[in-house]
């Protein structure tokens, strides 16, 4: 199997979006964006994702669970500067058991593919245990689930 090939990533009919302005902190001499930094705006844009659908990740952690990132995959396509406007889509690509994959495009103002991809969650107990995925976030994930996927996860539950 080629691990560098190619994946195509299916757009759902909801999708979040978060806006972020790249500040100096997060560029190279270069002035470009440090490649390990578009992990921290995902980390941002998910917290805002997580708080959009009715509860903060802070909320979910009180409640006694937690949705730490066991994977990432991520393709680079292009590169942002100092100052650049950047629109970060999030959209749930697998709900099964206690895994929740989140898919992400990052964008320039103009529209440019800079980064795409996936981040790989469990869901677990504060105590490091996994739990299935609370029906609750199932729900209120749905919309931004590509109906074709629903259906696909529903058995899988």
């Amino acid at each position: 199997m080629n691990n560098f090939a190619p994946r195509v990533f299916f757009m759902p009919e909801s999708i979040f979006r978060h806006t972020h302005r790249v500040i100096y902190a997060e560029c190279t001499v270069g002035n470009h964006v440090y490649y390990a930094r578009y992990l921290d705006m995902l980390e941002a844009a998910r917290g805002e994702f997580l708080r959009s659908l009715g509860r903060t990740a802070l909320q979910w952690q009180e409640a006694g669970l937690a949705f730490p990132v066991i994977g990432v995959e991520i393709s680079y396509k292009g590169f942002a500067r100092y100052d650049d406007l950047l629109a970060i889509e999030l959209w749930a690509a697998e709900m099964r058991g206690v895994q929740l994959n989140v898919g992400f495009r990052i964008l320039n103002a103009g529209g440019a593919l800079l980064a795409e991809g996936v981040t790989r969650h469990v869901c677990a107990t504060t105590d490091e245990k996994p739990k299935r995925l609370p029906a609750e976030l199932i729900e209120a994930l749905r919309p931004f689930l590509r109906s074709g996927d629903i259906e696909a996860n529903a058995g899988r539950r």
